[in-house]
């Protein structure tokens, strides 16, 4: 037998080591096939707030939401805690933060698209919704038409699909960077009609604050919902979020966290 000096041997456990990290070795950073980026913890990528899916609680100061009790169902059925990193939506969309190691998986009322299923692997659909148009009320707003016949300006959050929309109806939309800044701008009159995912809108219509706003249009778009990951990267991920899905639709708990956030669930062919 050939001696290995204790140079060389030290180097062969190092790599044995990182063969068994590699092959998903008891390492804590991968839990039942799931790969994570923290160990122990499930982290989340959101762009805040966008209630009535995830929103900073002003009491407690936790985000909490629709999307927000939907994946914590996935973090409960793996055993880990929870994180929750706030970015830009553009990195969201993109896959920038997916791909950069800043997240699991991503939550944020993301549509699922063609281009964004280029860069990003996505869940099952979780969620139908119509694009709301929202104006003052009494503005006279019936229709996407209205808007150009009176000449009334339009905003939508950045790097939206309802900002793809504005774009393709020939508006040349203000835009905003996040769905507060959004509200904010139809509340001062800076646009006096904006473009917003439904239950958004409708959450926003629980608050005494906005009785004087209302949802003028809505739009069938045919937008499905998902959650996100990196390409090709946690397939159990993604396999299991759509068990989960599919799960809570089963059990009641969709319908539950539906009620909680949402509220009475369209009839049949509506749309959220």
């Amino acid at each position: 037998m050939t001696r290995t000096s204790g140079r060389a041997l030290g180097a062969l456990v190092v790599a044995l080591a990182l063969t068994a990290s590699a092959c998903g070795g008891d390492d804590g950073a991968t839990v039942q096939g799931v790969k994570l980026v923290k160990k122990n913890t499930l982290t989340y990528c959101t762009h805040l707030p966008y209630p009535p899916f995830e929103s900073e609680d002003q009491k407690s100061g936790k985000v909490v939401g629709f999307d927000i009790e939907m994946v914590d169902l996935v973090a409960k059925r793996l055993g880990l805690s929870v994180k929750i990193f706030d970015t830009p939506f553009e990195t969201m969309r993109t896959g920038a933060s997916l791909n950069a190691g800043k997240c699991d998986i991503q939550v944020g009322g993301m549509t699922i698209t063609k281009d964004r299923t280029r860069f990003m692997d996505v869940s099952v659909p979780y969620f139908d919704v119509t694009q709301a148009v929202m104006t003052k009320k009494g503005a006279g707003v019936r229709s996407l038409a209205d808007l150009k016949t009176k000449k009334l300006s339009l905003g939508a959050q950045a790097g939206t699909t309802g900002e793809d929309l504005a774009k393709r109806e020939g508006f040349d939309p203000r835009s905003y960077d996040n769905a507060n800044a959004e509200l904010d701008g139809l509340r001062t009159g800076q646009a006096k009609a904006i473009l917003v995912d439904d239950p958004v809108a409708r959450y926003w219509l629980r608050d005494p604050a906005n009785a004087g706003l209302e949802i003028a249009v809505n739009v069938r778009t045919g937008e499905q919902l998902g959650y996100w990951f990196r390409k090709g990267h946690n397939p159990e991920l993604v396999k299991l979020t759509n068990q989960i899905i599919q799960k809570a639709r089963a059990d009641g708990s969709y319908d539950r966290f539906y009620a909680k956030w949402i509220g009475a669930k369209p009839a049949p062919g509506v749309g959220s």
